[in-house]
């Protein structure tokens, strides 16, 4: 397939990003100069790239014509020069191929992750806490902020369910995959009898909504307080700091208590709450316009087991790529690197499959 009219189509398309970024009314906006700037900030570094493109092509085109010539040397010369010339010619186009394909619109979204423990009791709360404490590591190691919007822990010390923000540039791209249920095979702590057990936990992924992303009408929320329960020392039961809003019309129910400040409940109620709904109306859209094919690297629905960590083989497998990899200590301790790497190369690998396929 040619690419080139893509890209061609692509660079108008920057230029006119360009003529609006230069209007007076556009800085008036600051949700579309946002909008803007980050489109600016994907596009220049591809066209450039297009701009190398176009100029190594031109010059491979007058070395083929010099090797026309009736001069021996000259022919030799050329000949030498395209050799050198083509590879870089390949290489650029390889990039190019990747960047036209179709962006996530979630691309430079921070996210909300939930963790929740489901089957295996006591051992599943006991790994959900493993496994928040794993994406924690991955945030630090990458300098993102992981902020904790809901916790809710169990008798024995597990965790029941957790709602994290984590805010840092390229979130969405590394945790997308991520969503899912993971399943571990081990022996429990209280196993007397030395039998592995298998647990699972679902990852929730969500893509963290703007104020211009959707309106909430006020009137379609019903906001109740509450004392906060669980540790926290003099402050619990004494003041009814914790926020808990219902969206009327969808049903959506969210709840923050991490912070003393009810104002400051309320505004992570409200990122959460939007956030919910953002993925809602995603969702709808996507069944709408199409029943896509599942691909190898999968949908990332909850219902899915994508992972498994088997403690008795220090091994992780990805169902939905058959990949394995062994040092699952040094993964739960945020080395997620060559799960993540995998993960995406597969997905571009189909995509780029998909668009070789398409008719020019």
């Amino acid at each position: 397939m040619d690419i080139r009219p893509h890209l061609e189509s692509l660079k108008q398309r920057f230029d006119r990003l360009l003529a609006e970024l230069s209007m007076p009314e556009t800085s008036a906006n600051p949700g579309r100069l946002q909008q803007l700037q980050r489109e600016h900030a994907r596009l220049a570094p591809v066209i450039a790239r297009y701009e190398t493109y176009i100029k190594k092509l031109n010059e491979k085109n007058d070395l083929d014509a010099l090797a026309e010539s009736g001069d021996a040397e000259i022919r030799r010369m050329a000949h030498e020069d395209a050799q050198q010339v083509a590879p870089a010619i390949e290489a650029l186009e390889r990039e190019l191929r990747v960047a036209l394909l179709p962006v996530d619109p979630n691309e430079d979204r921070n996210i909300l992750l939930e963790i929740r423990a489901g089957a295996g009791g006591d051992e599943a709360g006991l790994f959900a806490s493993e496994l928040l404490r794993m994406y924690m590591r991955y945030c630090e190691n990458h300098s993102w902020r992981f902020e904790p919007l809901e916790m809710s822990l169990s008798e024995r010390g597990g965790l029941k369910e957790a709602i994290v923000s984590i805010t840092g540039p390229s979130v969405w791209r590394h945790f997308k995959f991520e969503r899912g249920v993971h399943r571990v095979q081990r022996v429990p702590k209280t196993e007397a009898n030395g039998r592995i057990h298998t647990s699972t936990v679902t990852v929730a992924v969500l893509p963290e909504a703007e104020d211009v992303d959707l309106h909430i009408d006020p009137s379609d929320l019903r906001i109740d307080t509450y004392r906060a329960s669980g540790a926290g020392g003099q402050h619990i039961n004494k003041t009814e700091s914790a926020i808990r809003i219902t969206h009327i019309p969808s049903g959506l129910v969210v709840a923050c208590q991490e912070e003393r400040s009810q104002v400051k409940n309320r505004a992570k109620a409200m990122t959460l709450l939007r956030s919910r709904l953002l993925e809602a109306a995603q969702t709808k859209q996507a069944q709408e316009v199409s029943q896509e094919r599942r691909s190898q690297v999968g949908t990332g629905e909850r219902s899915e087991k994508i992972r498994t960590y088997n403690f008795p083989q220090d091994r992780i497998t990805d169902h939905r790529i058959n990949f394995s990899m062994h040092h699952l200590p040094d993964v739960l301790e945020g080395k997620l690197e060559p799960l993540i790497d995998a993960l995406q190369q597969a997905d571009q690998t189909r995509q780029l499959a998909d668009l070789s396929t398409e008719p020019a």
